[in-house]
């Protein structure tokens, strides 16, 4: 007789261990969040996929639309000359560099990006970092200590404000572009600190206007400090021919200590850069956490910003069709009795609506209408200034700012 083949019990599978993070404070805010949107009906405006390539026209949920969301602001990404270098770069370098510069990720396109960088601002020397966040952030904890003091504009953007943060300096904020507050406060705390950085923007991107560059660098000097302006937005984008605020303002670009910037807007790659001079660089590339501690850019992405930065050289025009296109956006949203506020119809125009509701279903209507705006709303600019922000572009055509003002007609308070 055969005995039975013995029952093999299993282990009971074990339960799924609960997520630790539900309950993170966080966590319930965003799901929060979520449910308020769904009883609104309102779409999540975050991390929806493009279906191609973004350009003045894109296509989202299979609809075409005018796009005023992305910062591309001369039309270069989808430039020939600025696919071949990138395609070019990959075959001769790879698509990563494969450690960090100082030990074995530099290529020759880094410090050809890095010269032409400096030649196109008249400084004599430029590094590049492969993000501009961290490069922002670096900067400033590199430079800066404990006995030190960090004033920064109360818009200037979070890497900026992290920065000063992670120097462990003293860190004030002065009024929006209000250099008279930022001079008092200098006057009343200089003496209680060794260094003093002053940090602005060159074109500030939720509110589309900028300092008096002029002013401040007197401020800066008056007070013996240093000045560092953020360039994110600007290049490309202010002065006859894109060399940001200072050929905006007719002043010698060595008259400030530090020009930080990003390589993703106008120059259509990734990553950041700081121009200066060659002591200032020399240190940053000794000691700047972002770039000893990261790995080098990839040399497709560097080569892609070099070529960029060329065709701005050469056609200066570009910069002249974005500003006309944004003048046309500002002012015809102005004369429907829309709220731009101090935007200087360069690049960014803002339509500040004011509530965070009320913006999110102004976004929704625009896109029923064929239009892309991103909405803006707090803590991202301040509680009751909620905006839809318009990127121009020089790619867009006339028929591309006559949709934009004829979707944002319903809004007007005129």
């Amino acid at each position: 007789m055969t005995r039975p083949a013995r029952l093999r019990l299993l282990p009971r599978a074990a339960a799924a261990p609960s997520d630790p993070f539900l309950d993170h404070p966080l966590h319930r805010e965003v799901e929060s969040e979520r449910r308020w949107g769904a009883m609104l009906r309102l779409r999540d405006p975050y991390y929806r996929v493009r279906e191609a390539q973004d350009g003045p026209v894109i296509r989202l949920d299979g609809a075409p639309l005018h796009n005023f969301t992305n910062y591309d602001y001369l039309g270069l990404s989808q430039h020939p000359e600025v696919i071949a270098a990138h395609a070019e770069a990959a075959r001769e370098w790879g698509t990563s560099v494969g450690g960090s510069r100082i030990t074995s990720g530099e290529r020759p396109v880094h410090g050809a990006l890095e010269q032409a960088l400096a030649d196109f601002y008249g400084v004599p020397a430029g590094v590049a970092f492969v993000s501009g966040h961290a490069a922002a952030i670096s900067v400033i904890l590199t430079l800066m200590g404990p006995r030190d003091l960090v004033l920064h504009d109360a818009l200037a953007h979070n890497c900026l404000v992290l920065g000063a943060e992670s120097s462990r300096a003293a860190r004030r904020s002065f009024r929006h572009n209000d250099l008279d507050d930022l001079d008092e406060q200098l006057r009343r705390t200089r003496h209680l600190h060794d260094k003093v950085l002053i940090v602005s923007e060159g074109l500030f991107s939720m509110s589309g206007d900028g300092p008096d560059l002029r002013e401040l660098v007197r401020i800066k000097d008056r007070h013996g400090a240093w000045l560092m302006m953020d360039e994110a937005h600007a290049l490309g984008v202010l002065g006859a021919t894109g060399r940001g605020i200072a050929e905006h303002a007719g002043l010698d670009p060595n008259a400030v200590e530090i020009w930080f910037g990003t390589l993703s807007k106008t120059l259509v790659g990734c990553g950041g850069y700081v121009c200066g001079s060659r002591a200032l660089v020399d240190i940053l590339r000794a000691r700047a956490p972002g770039l000893v501690y990261s790995v080098g850019m990839p040399a497709p992405t560097a080569a892609a910003s070099l070529a960029a930065l060329r065709i701005l050289r050469r056609e200066p025009e570009r910069v002249a069709r974005l500003r006309g296109n944004s003048r046309r956006l500002r002012d015809g949203a102005r004369a429907l009795g829309l709220d731009t506020g101090p935007a200087w119809g360069e690049g960014i125009v803002p339509v500040i609506l004011g509530g965070d509701l009320e913006t999110l279903r102004a976004a929704q209507s625009l896109e029923a209408r064929g239009v892309l705006a991103f909405p803006v709303l707090s803590p991202g600019v301040p509680k009751g200034e909620a905006r839809l922000r318009f990127f121009a572009s020089a790619a867009h055509g006339p028929e591309d700012i006559e949709a934009a003002l004829s979707a944002l007609r319903p809004l007007g308070r005129g």
